[in-house]
């Protein structure tokens, strides 16, 4: 594989490349990452600047999930998100909140009444209305699209039996859905889960797409989150989501991108399933040290093959977003346990970009060289819809 690529931007020899990655990839598909709280201090200058060079959009990391904005109840916190909103408003990003309905990191008050037992299908459909209204209220016009429901589905496809779906009825989805569309009506809605390329994962996902469009609820793109592994998943199955779900109509991203060098304990797949954990073994963390040259190697072919397959699917894709700028900043580090050493984003735990930057950024230069401007209709519409939305902000 790695021989085609050298081919590749051998032909395209004369086109100079891009100065970005989000210059770069602008033909084709918005280029994104996750932002934590810590990445918007005063200290953290340079890191601010290699996100406001190489990314056009941003997703709340956790700045803008339940526990953050409302940990008690009533009481609102948008310091931080106030602050991500500025960052990408000033530099003209799509901007991402996540997420609205997850049953991970919201509080237990949510889902309990004043007794202490399981809140009445009345209560918590409140606590989400006021939720939504004064979440997405406060950022209509600003955060461009939404996550709105958040791993949804257990791995057969099935709903997760979760406290959501236990006290408001299995059509806690569409009604989500419903609200955040009655509050911003121009907003961008999204349903996100992980480990969508499983054929049986990805059918339960389109039977949500379904329901919704049958009752005539918006959903505007499908996230397929990209926790991926040097071997798994298969690229093809990675396609044949992406064919699924715009065959539907819907657009598709990829969202939460990164490719862990670390083996995987039996049986797991590199999902984003935050309950799994298990004693820390030394054959599971074999690079505390540094990483071989003959895995990173492999490690950066992935990325390529991958987004070989991206810029050839560029008019289904919306977006693609890394979950996080360096390594160190990456979660892979400590799942499924802790202490693990990981290497999956492109820039390393000193901010210094790795190899494969630049890699990605030829890549997608050769391609646009190749590409008649003309038929380029993947992209357009969403450069004019963001520069609108720029133009409208206060």
């Amino acid at each position: 594989m790695l021989c085609g690529f050298v081919l590749l931007l051998g032909s395209a020899a004369q086109a100079t490349p891009a100065a970005s990655l989000q210059q770069a990839y602008q033909p084709f598909f918005h280029i994104g990452t996750a932002v934590s709280l810590a990445q918007l201090q005063p200290s953290k200058n340079h890191e601010r600047d290699l996100i406001a060079q190489h990314f056009n959009s941003l997703t709340a990391e956790n700045l803008m999930k339940w526990e953050n904005i409302q940990p008690t109840e009533g009481n609102f916190d948008f310091r931080a998100a106030d602050k991500l909103v500025a960052f990408a408003e000033q530099h003209r990003m799509w901007l991402v909140g996540h997420t609205i309905l997850w049953h991970e990191q919201t509080p237990d008050w949510v889902f309990q009444g004043p007794d202490g037992k399981p809140a009445s299908k009345q209560l918590l459909l409140g606590r989400l209305k006021k939720h939504i209204q004064t979440l997405v209220g406060r950022y209509q016009g600003r955060v461009h699209g939404w996550d709105v429901v958040n791993e949804a589905l257990n791995e057969d496809g099935s709903l997760r039996d979760t406290p959501w779906r236990r006290i408001l009825g299995d059509d806690f989805i569409a009604t989500t859905f419903a609200l955040v569309h009655q509050v911003d009506p121009k907003a961008k809605l999204y349903y996100n889960d992980y480990n969508l390329y499983k054929p049986e994962k990805r059918a339960g996902v389109l039977r949500i797409i379904q329901q919704l469009q049958q009752q005539q609820v918006p959903i505007h793109a499908i996230g397929e989150q990209a926790h991926y592994g040097l071997d798994s998943p298969k690229l093809q199955e990675v396609e044949d989501s992406i064919n699924a779900f715009a065959a539907s109509g819907l657009d598709v991203m990829l969202t939460e991108l990164e490719i862990s060098v670390l083996p995987f304990p039996p049986g797991m797949t590199p999902g984003a399933d935050i309950s799994q954990h298990q004693e820390l073994q030394q054959q599971l963390n074999p690079y505390r040290n540094g990483l071989p040259k003959a895995v990173e190697q492999a490690w950066q072919q992935r990325y390529l093959d991958l987004f070989s397959l991206l810029l050839r699917q560029q008019q289904k894709l919306q977006r693609v977003t890394f979950w996080g700028l360096d390594d160190g900043q990456s979660w892979r580090n400590n799942f499924p346990m802790r202490g693990r050493t990981d290497y999956p984003l492109l820039f390393d735990r000193k901010l210094q970009a790795k190899p494969l930057l630049s890699a990605l950024i030829k890549l997608a230069s050769a391609q646009a060289a190749a590409t008649p401007k003309v038929d380029q209709p993947g992209y357009a519409p969403l450069v004019h819809e963001t520069a609108a939305l720029s133009q409208q902000r206060p």
